[in-house]
């Protein structure tokens, strides 16, 4: 059995596997195991030795892994991989196992198209955060992209550009911005979004008690040039939130535009699935409009013994819904090879469709 990423959903369904009596090969493209559990989570926000302790476990039960090793070329985004990444066949990979379970993830970053998007000191956040993590686990002597004493710009709301905020905090920046283009939400939960629904609330991680300010309803423009090639100031301006068709939309709102200072500029706005190429491409998989693997009720793909789980399907996601799906994925994997399956399947089918 050969699992195809080493992230929550993917651990998860491997040691389910050998549980089950199956022979598990994990496949990691970066030097270790654990993918954004590892490289993407900041140590203080997931202490590495609770990963650690549970690839211990994994191992002692017989699950090998097989890190530095890309199945399929490196996709459109490389920042994960190890240097000296040795790439398989996707298709040969395939064939040398009874059945492929693809838990990759959903990798590639939401790109922001602004002019000078492509001067020095314009990042993805995960080209951020990888080598800071290397840092803390002492992969790495010093970071190559490192906030000391620059003044930040971090484009994005959500949990990653978070986990950037506290990252260039303890780094020691001289000043960090949190851009998002949505309104501000409001404190208390509104009457559109009634108990039991998720309410839509303004949400102050532990990493923004500690300073940096948001601003919110904004969006770039552009990426100022300091003349050798490297950023030096973001542009941007105000906007307003419409609807158009049902759809919503943004438009400026005049003379509000900003100027603010910038050394480094991080691009934490989400992603749009599962990469293009490599495994997805080799072994010829179906993607959704959203660019996630195409699953059915049994985690199967279109591609016969190759199934998908976590954000590689779902899209961008939460870990508990990572390991929830490998396990279930597990079970109905162990069935289509065994005939049968002891394995329990937290997400039924049925609940596929409150993805």
């Amino acid at each position: 059995m050969a699992v195809v990423g080493s992230g929550p959903a993917g651990l998860a369904a491997a040691q389910q596997l050998a549980r089950a009596g199956h022979s598990v090969t994990v496949f990691e493209r970066a030097e270790r195991p654990g993918g954004l559990l590892r490289y993407g989570i900041p140590e203080f926000k997931m202490e590495k030795r609770v990963l650690d302790r549970r690839l211990a476990q994994l191992r002692a039960e017989g699950v090998e892994f097989r890190c530095s090793v890309s199945v399929g070329a490196p996709g459109e985004v490389d920042g994960a991989c190890a240097p000296d990444v040795t790439v398989l066949d996707a298709r040969q990979v395939a064939a040398d196992h009874d059945a492929v379970l693809l838990a990759g993830g959903a990798t590639l970053p939401r790109d922001l198209e602004a002019t000078g998007r492509g001067l020095r000191g314009v990042h993805y956040a995960l080209e951020y955060l990888k080598p800071s993590n290397l840092v803390q686990e002492g992969g790495l002597e010093a970071s190559p992209v490192s906030a000391a004493g620059k003044h930040i710009i971090i484009i994005g709301g959500g949990d990653t550009g978070a986990d950037c905020l506290g990252t260039a905090h303890r780094q020691g920046a001289a000043s960090v911005h949190q851009l998002e283009i949505m309104p501000e939400p409001p404190s208390d939960r509104s009457t559109e979004h009634p108990w039991p629904m998720w309410p839509v609330i303004l949400r102050t991680s532990s990493a923004h008690e500690e300073g940096g300010q948001r601003l919110f309803a904004v969006t770039t423009t552009e990426f100022v040039d300091d003349g050798t090639g490297a950023v030096r100031a973001l542009r941007g301006h105000q906007v307003e939130m419409t609807t158009e068709g049902g759809r919503p939309g943004f438009r400026p709102v005049p003379d509000s535009e900003f100027e603010l200072r910038c050394d480094l500029a991080l691009l934490a706005m989400g992603f749009l699935g599962a990469e293009r190429n490599g495994v997805v491409g080799e072994l010829g998989v179906e993607l959704d409009p959203r660019g996630s693997v195409i699953a059915d009720g049994n985690w199967a793909t279109n591609v016969e013994g190759v199934y998908v789980c976590g954000d590689m399907t779902r899209g961008q996601s939460l870990i508990v819904w990572a390991i929830a799906e490998g396990r279930s994925a597990a079970a109905a994997v162990d069935r289509w090879l065994m005939g049968d399956t002891a394995l329990p399947a937290p997400i039924s089918p049925g609940q596929l469709a409150l993805r």
